[in-house]
């Protein structure tokens, strides 16, 4: 048992504790949300940019939710090289935008109506 500031005794809570889930901020619309949920893009030590699927790697590191409109902002304007501390080169420019591309648009409900259109035509 642990003691309040008065001197009296407070049980502890019964059960596990919660898991402590790390939270990050998307450098475009700077909401907060879980690591796991955002991806990170990093400058290596070497100097190039490239994306971090395991969000471990070594660099300094920015998070993008999966919003096309963030990945618009963060390519379009100067925030990832801003974040990242460094000019983004026109190659890894290019692959983040195949990256961004490819990505579901979970948030996008046009996508979703579009790929409820194409299920109900078979």
């Amino acid at each position: 048992m642990t003691t309040t500031p008065s001197g009296g005794a407070r049980p502890r809570p019964k059960g596990p504790r919660p898991k402590h889930v790390p939270q990050r901020m998307c450098i475009a619309c700077r909401d907060r949300s879980s690591k796991r949920t955002l991806t990170r893009i990093v400058r290596t030590p070497e100097g190039p940019v490239v994306i971090d699927p395991t969000g471990k790697r070594n660099g300094r590191g920015a998070y993008i939710c999966e919003k096309p409109t963030c990945w618009e902002r963060a390519l379009r304007t100067d925030v990832l090289a801003n974040a990242l501390k460094t000019t983004i080169e026109s190659e890894a420019a290019d692959m983040l935008r195949r990256f961004a591309a490819e990505m579901p648009a979970n948030n996008d409900p046009m996508a979703v109506t579009a790929q409820e259109d194409t299920n109900t035509d078979e």
